[in-house]
């Protein structure tokens, strides 16, 4: 762990842009932001398919908003998570692993 490895956990939190930023530039061998990263990568799909769901209207539209919802929430906790140092995983989805 260095020096900024809190600041790259909880920017891959933030948005597309702060997830590619922290990607780019935080250590490769820096296995919590990797954690943090593999997490919010997760919660960044989920919620472009929740995006997806409520631009196309009708139920859909409120099966979207849910997972707008749930994704704000695991957005926080993971924030929260990351400014403690903390490499628990996210509950429902913490056990999914994209990346190293």
């Amino acid at each position: 762990m260095n020096k900024n490895t809190k600041l790259f956990s909880v920017i891959s939190y933030i948005t597309w842009i702060g997830w590619i930023a922290a990607f780019v530039l935080s250590e490769k061998d820096d296995k919590l932001v990797r954690h943090h990263l593999n997490q919010a990568l997760v919660i960044n799909i989920i919620e472009t398919v929740g995006t997806f769901l409520t631009r196309m209207g009708g139920l859909f539209a409120v099966i979207g908003e849910i997972v707008d919802l749930a994704v704000l929430v695991f957005f926080i906790m993971g924030i929260v998570r990351a400014a403690k140092l903390s490499d628990e995983p996210l509950p429902l989805i913490g056990d999914i692993h994209l990346i190293g």
